[in-house]
């Protein structure tokens, strides 16, 4: 299954290239993700529980960064096993660009595959989970990077005007991917 995809990030293109050799900033991103250690140097291992429609699987695998070119692209290639779930395993070719306002176009081509009972669940349900999990990992990197939208942000020198706007706002409806993040 393949996939690609873009994203404007407020941010320059050093900020977005050193988050994305981040150990912290790929945990915190990778949904799932229970446990990761290493470098980008000698490769990350990685312990995700995810559920695929009636599957739920830990996956045990190796992230590795590839095709490095400095400040520029990557790939970041991963296998996972989960036991008698199958495996997963994939590429995300990731290239950074000047963007507007001093910001970065992140664009992304994702390659995945699956074996196992995952291959058996069809590919309507494994390529929407790959979709979901490619889509869910990148919006939770762009907003490691960016951190909370500014309406959520109170000023420090004078609290009360972040109150009194509150106070004045309409309520606010949560999207989708913060009602699923909480």
């Amino acid at each position: 299954m393949q996939m690609s995809d873009e994203r404007q990030i407020a941010a320059p293109p050093e900020t977005v290239w050193t988050a994305l050799f981040d150990p912290e900033v790929l945990r915190a991103c990778v949904p799932g993700c229970q446990e990761l250690s290493g470098s980008a140097a000698d490769g990350y291992e990685a312990v995700v529980v995810q559920k695929v429609g009636p599957v739920k699987a830990t996956f045990k695998g190796v992230v590795t960064m590839k095709d490095v070119v400095e400040g520029e692209s990557c790939t970041l290639s991963g296998e996972g096993k989960g036991g008698a779930a199958g495996f997963a395993k994939g590429d995300a070719h990731v290239r950074l660009s000047p963007g507007e306002n001093g910001g970065t176009l992140l664009s992304y081509e994702v390659d995945a595959k699956v074996g196992g009972k995952l291959a058996q669940l069809g590919s309507r349900i494994v390529d929407g989970f790959a979709r979901r999990m490619a889509g869910e990992f990148f919006t939770r990197f762009q907003a490691e990077i960016e951190g909370p939208p500014a309406t959520e942000q109170s000023d420090p020198e004078n609290p009360s005007l972040a109150e009194n706007d509150a106070e004045q706002a309409p309520p606010k409806k949560k999207g989708w991917v913060r009602r699923v993040l909480g």
